[in-house]
C-alpha cells in the first residue's frame, strides 16, 4: 500500500508539474501574428546567416530575410565552399533585392570542431554594427524579426535568443517533430526562463558586439560543441541573462522521416547531457512515459479499470498541451494528439541513447561531443 501510494503521488506530482510548466511557459509567449513596430531609435543591425546546402524552403526563408521592417540592417551569407548548391540561389535573390545591403563570403575557418561556428566567423568579422544577429538559414524571418529581439533586450540581457517553432509538417512524422519542438522544448524553455533559468538557443542569436568582442569575441563561443550552450554559460559567468523573444519564430518542416528526427533527438539530446548533465539528468521525468506507469502501477494494485485510468492520465498532461499550441497559434491539427503519443514513446529510448558516448552528425560533419574539460581530463592536462 506505501507504494501503491507513492506511486500515485508521484505520478499526480509530475502532471501538476507538467500543468504549471504550461501555465508559466504561456504567460511569457505572445501569440504569432502580432508585429511589433520599430523602435523611434532603431540602431543598424548585421545578421550573419550561416548556409550549406538547399533545403525545401530556402527561397522563402531568403526572401523573407530582405523584407524585414527594420529601417537599417545588412545581410551577411557565409558558405563554407563556393560550390555549394545554396549559393547561386541566395546570389540570385540578391539581385532581386539591391536595396537592402548583403554580401555572400566563402571560406571555411576551422578553429573549432563546430562547423556551423566556423561557418559564422568570418561574418562576424566583417559586420559593421555593434549589433549582430547570428541566424539560421531555415528560420522563417516575420517581418518584424529584429523588432522581438531588440525588444527582449533590457539593462541585465547578455543575450537573446528565439526557439525554433515547427510549422507547415508534410506527413505525421513531420506532426512528430512538431511535437517535440513545440509544446516539449520550446515551453520548457519558456519554462525554465519564467524561473530564472533561460538557456540559450542558436536559431537565432543576437548579440552586443562589443559586449562579446570585449570576453573572447565568437571564438568564446567555441568552448562547448554546442555554440548555445557556451553562450549560456558564458552569459551567466558575466553576471548578465539570456532572455527569450515572446513569440518564437517558425521553421518550416515539410517532409520528415522517423531516422531524420530519431539522428537529429539523438544529437541534441548528446549535446545537452554533456554540456548541461545535471539538467539532462531529469529529463526522463518530462512527457507521458513516467507519470503514465506510475499511474498504471498504482491503478492495477487497487484494482481500479487500468484503459480508464490511463485516459484520465494522459487527458491530464496532453490536453493543456494542445490548448497551449491552440493559444499561441502553433501547429495544432487533430494529428497532433497523435504525435505527442509517439513523442513522448520515443523519449525514453533518446533520453538513454543521449547518455551513450561518440560523435554526432551535423549535416554530413562529424562532431565530437567531448567537452574541452573531458579532453584534458583524457589528456591528463
Amino acid at each position: 500500500m506505501e507504494l501503491t501510494v507513492a506511486a500515485s503521488a508521484a505520478s499526480l506530482t509530475l502532471i501538476s508539474i507538467n500543468v504549471v510548466g504550461i501555465l508559466l511557459a504561456s504567460s511569457r509567449l505572445r501569440p504569432q501574428g502580432e508585429l511589433l513596430a520599430p523602435q523611434a531609435d532603431a540602431p543598424p543591425v548585421s545578421i550573419v546567416i550561416p548556409s550549406r546546402g538547399m533545403e525545401s524552403f530556402t527561397q522563402e526563408t531568403l526572401e523573407r530575410a530582405f523584407s524585414l521592417d527594420w529601417p537599417d540592417y545588412e545581410l551577411i551569407f557565409c558558405i563554407a565552399h563556393a560550390d555549394d548548391p545554396v549559393a547561386p540561389v541566395i546570389e540570385r535573390v540578391m539581385a532581386r533585392f539591391p536595396l537592402v545591403p548583403a554580401r555572400l563570403l566563402v571560406g571555411d575557418d576551422r578553429f573549432s570542431g563546430n562547423p556551423k561556428l566556423n561557418n559564422c566567423v568570418k561574418g562576424w568579422k566583417t559586420a559593421r554594427h555593434e549589433w549582430v544577429i547570428l541566424a539560421d538559414s531555415n528560420v522563417l524571418m516575420p517581418r518584424d524579426y529584429v523588432q522581438q529581439m531588440m525588444a527582449a533586450w533590457h539593462a541585465d540581457t547578455g543575450l537573446v535568443c528565439s526557439t525554433p517553432i515547427g510549422s507547415r509538417p508534410d506527413g505525421f512524422w513531420a506532426e512528430v517533430e512538431c511535437a517535440f519542438l513545440n509544446t516539449l522544448q520550446a515551453r520548457w524553455q519558456y519554462t525554465g526562463a519564467a524561473i530564472g533559468y533561460g538557456f540559450a538557443q542558436g536559431k537565432s542569436m543576437l548579440w552586443n558586439k562589443p559586449m562579446l568582442d570585449a570576453n573572447g569575441g565568437i571564438h568564446a563561443l567555441a568552448a562547448e560543441i554546442a555554440e548555445d550552450a557556451a553562450a549560456t554559460k558564458l552569459v551567466n559567468s558575466l553576471g548578465l541573462q539570456v532572455r527569450l523573444v515572446s513569440s518564437p519564430f517558425e521553421q518550416p518542416l515539410g517532409r520528415r522521416t522517423l531516422p531524420e528526427i530519431w539522428s537529429r533527438q539523438i544529437r541534441w539530446a548528446r549535446l545537452r547531457r554533456v554540456t548541461f548533465p545535471l539538467f539532462f539528468a531529469p529529463e526522463i521525468l518530462i512527457g507521458a512515459a513516467v507519470p503514465l506507469l506510475l499511474a498504471l502501477c498504482a491503478a492495477w494494485s487497487l484494482g481500479l479499470s487500468i484503459p480508464v485510468v490511463a485516459m484520465v492520465v494522459l487527458a491530464a498532461i496532453y490536453l493543456p498541451e494542445y490548448a497551449l499550441a491552440l493559444a499561441k497559434g502553433w501547429q495544432a491539427s487533430p494529428r497532433l494528439l497523435a504525435a505527442m503519443l509517439v513523442r513522448d514513446a520515443i523519449l525514453p529510448a533518446v533520453w538513454l541513447r543521449g547518455w551513450l558516448g561518440g560523435a554526432v552528425n551535423w549535416r554530413g560533419n562529424e562532431m565530437d561531443i567531448r567537452t574541452k574539460a573531458a579532453e584534458e581530463a583524457i589528456s591528463g592536462v
